[in-house]
């Protein structure tokens, strides 16, 4: 099964539905944390609705963001005004070495074509520069639930953004490790009802290896699961800071 959501479709309800403000501002923390202190400009790639950009906020630092969606850039915009732009994340509209940090934050775990996102963020940082991005951001739901214990039978063993493989693409781009963040996903724990509703629509294409058999028969067992329709624990993401050499 696979399905990719209409971000330009989705942009209207995708806050609501993502943890809202707690989750954005838990992320934005995260995200200063590792961008060093002396850094004046930083891109948010992949920047959505600008919930989480528009908290990117100390003093010294601008902030600008891109987004391939129409519609969620649109709700960007509305809040941050004209430092967003409409670009492929393969193709930055920034010069060479043009920038102090590049954040990505539930980004690569959706595209295929996730080394070619971290060599365009290298491209565009400076010598010193930092890369932060979500990594693993499936597995930060491997918490001691019952639905999560459904789903690991499936999950993929290659996730586009595994940390083995991002930190092996930024090694070839002259980015290494410079250190780690984790924050709390804020209101999206997975009930079983939820969770077999996103199963049935292809939701996990990225995340679990399910044939039409499989899938059927996930979502049956999802529906027994006691409390359908309470949330378990939220998850817990991982952020690497990867620092340009040079």
């Amino acid at each position: 099964m696979s399905h990719m959501l209409d971000y330009d479709v989705e942009a209207a309800r995708y806050d609501a539905t993502r943890g809202g403000v707690p989750r954005a501002r838990a992320a934005a923390r995260a995200i200063l944390a590792l961008v060093p202190e002396r850094a004046r400009t930083l891109l948010d790639v992949g920047c959505g609705t600008g919930l989480v950009t528009e908290r990117l906020v100390r003093p010294g630092l601008r902030v600008f963001g891109v987004d391939a969606s129409a519609g969620m850039l649109s709700a960007a915009a509305r809040r941050m005004g004209p430092v967003v732009a409409l670009g492929d994340c393969r193709g930055l509209p920034f010069a060479d070495e043009s920038l102090d940090a590049v954040s990505a934050v539930w980004l690569l775990h959706l595209l295929p074509y996730a080394p070619a996102v971290v060599a365009e963020c290298a491209r565009v940082l400076r010598p010193g520069g930092v890369f932060v991005a979500t990594v693993d951001k499936d597995a930060g739901h491997d918490v001691d639930s019952d639905v999560d214990a459904l789903l690991a039978p499936y999950r993929v063993t290659r996730a586009h953004d595994a940390e083995p493989r991002i930190t092996a693409v930024a090694s070839e781009h002259g980015l290494r490790r410079a250190g780690e963040a984790r924050f709390t996903g804020h209101g999206q724990g997975r009930s079983p009802a939820g969770t077999a509703a996103a199963v049935s629509r292809g939701y996990f294409a990225s995340a679990l290896a399910l044939d039409e058999a499989e899938s059927g028969a996930l979502v049956r067992r999802l529906e027994r699961l006691p409390d359908p329709d309470v949330p378990r624990a939220d998850p817990v993401y991982r952020l690497l800071a990867l620092r340009k050499e040079g």
